[in-house]
């Protein structure tokens, strides 16, 4: 078992000048732009606690609050916000800034799962010290099992697709 850590142990922390680049042709940046900037960065809370390699699962409840224009920023925090035997539970929110008016706002909030690929590795729990940390991890057990739920319910989908040719059918 590893040594208990807390979230603030965990924090990585990302900003990001909006450029003309970053956006779709809505003037936005692109969402998919985005879910790379966040996977990159969730990655690295995992890594503080997991000390071993360990992959992208999931990225659940992804929500596009509001978007990020071409004279904004942003920031994307992440940190742990709980763990299992070999899984680990990433919060991440992008908080976007106006930077002509200093106004803040959340953008994106998600919750990434990481898995550590040596089953010999083991987690502990992982502490949460501020108001913010405790709310995200008093949800920790019900998020895991819903999505132990969902993995059963998609590995039943799964077996059901074809990866045949569709133009041979």
């Amino acid at each position: 078992m590893s040594e208990p850590m807390t979230c603030r142990q965990t924090l990585a922390i990302t900003s990001h000048r909006v450029l003309a680049g970053d956006l779709n042709e809505h003037e936005t940046v692109y969402g998919g732009r985005l879910l790379e900037m966040l996977d990159g960065t969730a990655s690295i809370s995992a890594a503080r606690i997991a000390k071993s390699v360990n992959v992208t699962a999931s990225m659940d409840q992804t929500n596009f609050i509001a978007p990020f224009g071409l004279q904004d920023s942003f920031c994307i925090e992440t940190y742990v916000s709980g763990c299992g035997n070999r899984s680990i539970e990433v919060f991440a929110k992008i908080i976007g800034e106006h930077l002509q008016t200093g106004e803040r706002y959340i953008g994106l909030t998600s919750f990434l799962t990481f898995v550590i690929a040596d089953k010999s590795v083991s987690l502990d729990k992982i502490i949460p010290e501020t108001a913010e940390e405790k709310m995200i991890n008093a949800g920790y057990k019900k998020r895991q099992a819903e999505r132990m739920s969902n993995l059963k319910s998609q590995k039943e989908f799964n077996a059901s697709l074809s990866s045949d040719y569709p133009w041979d059918i």
